[in-house]
């Protein structure tokens, strides 16, 4: 793969992600990589004294505003807060498939290319370190194992990766497959998440 993010900026160029036919609280969050030959993955470990998702991996992200005009904006505003991450910095080059997390928020993910040293710093109220996880990682099948999960009543696949003792899993693994699968044809098992049986492509 000699330029991987030519060609995930090609591939979600033409990639047609779920949008979900219901409507609910909103969340936007943010998959930044940064611009470089083996990119790297910016994943979050959450405070373990929050209220939500907490000392969970997560990509930075969170609840719209009523201020912010779309959940891209929510997804820049989120990261700039939780990682210092400035929104000018940021090359968003497409989203992936709308999700439904288990608080009941409807979560659009959006892809970003970020200069590979830019400065992160986690702001203390909410994230307790950033990790960055190199592509190359993520892709090698054997750094990841496929975790059987009961969500909404169904038991499903849903893969996960341990990263400095830490591990990807539920929500943001799911995320994270679809932009290997998309990007990268990473033929990562992804049986369909219950809430698309009640969606559609736009």
């Amino acid at each position: 793969m000699s330029d991987p993010l030519h060609q995930l900026r090609h591939r979600l160029q033409r990639h047609r992600p779920w949008r979900l036919r219901t409507t609910g609280r909103e969340a936007g969050v943010l998959l930044a990589l940064t611009d470089t030959s083996d990119p790297e993955v910016i994943v979050t470990l959450r405070s373990p004294y929050l209220s939500t998702h907490s000392g969970e991996m997560a990509f930075p992200g969170g609840k719209r505003d009523p201020e912010d005009t779309d959940l891209l904006a929510t997804a820049l505003r989120e990261a700039e807060e939780e990682v210092a991450l400035p929104p000018g910095q940021v090359e968003v080059i497409g989203s992936l498939g709308q999700v439904v997390s288990k608080h009941l928020l409807q979560v659009t993910p959006w892809v970003g290319v970020i200069p590979p040293r830019l400065p992160l710093e986690p702001n203390p109220d909410e994230i307790d370190s950033i990790h960055r996880v190199p592509l190359s990682y993520l892709l090698d099948p054997a750094n990841r194992r496929i975790d059987q999960i009961d969500f909404a009543g169904k038991v499903r696949s849903v893969p996960a990766w341990h990263w400095q003792g830490e591990v990807i899993w539920g929500l943001t693994a799911y995320i994270l497959a679809e932009l290997l699968n998309v990007g990268f044809d990473a033929d990562i098992p992804m049986r369909p998440r219950p809430e698309h049986r009640e969606t559609e492509h736009e």
